[in-house]
């Protein structure tokens, strides 16, 4: 996939974000990070379309964001929906998880991943 450009206050704010991760994020990313997980290569804090996505998996063209409490209120999930659709346009699918069932059922959410990513496998 070709890079495109990224505003600079964009970019640094990814990578403020990528130094600043919450403890759901680092867990996740350990189970993430070097290929780990089936080998599928997933980039932390990536820009996409003007918006910082907690995780993404490229070349099966998936998002996976950690929702805190904050996105449960009206106007988080509001702007989430925004989100979500504006990467849904441009192909990419989204799947969300509260940061509690992150740190709780880590093996449940990499087998949602994977499974988000053979579906994706078996379309192309």
């Amino acid at each position: 996939m070709p890079h495109h450009e990224v505003a600079k206050a964009l970019r640094g704010n990814a990578k403020s974000l990528r130094r600043d991760m919450t403890e759901a994020e680092r867990k996740l990313w350990r189970a993430l990070r070097g290929h780990r997980l089936e080998g599928i290569s997933f980039r932390r804090q990536m820009p996409i379309a003007g918006y910082i996505v907690d995780f993404a998996a490229p070349a099966h063209r998936l998002v996976v964001e950690l929702d805190g409490s904050q996105h449960g209120e009206a106007r988080g999930a509001r702007v989430d929906r925004l989100r979500d659709e504006t990467l849904s346009g441009l192909g990419w699918k989204v799947l969300r998880f509260w940061n509690p069932d992150v740190l709780k059922e880590l093996d449940g959410v990499c087998r949602k991943i994977l499974e988000a990513c053979e579906e994706e496998k078996a379309h192309d």
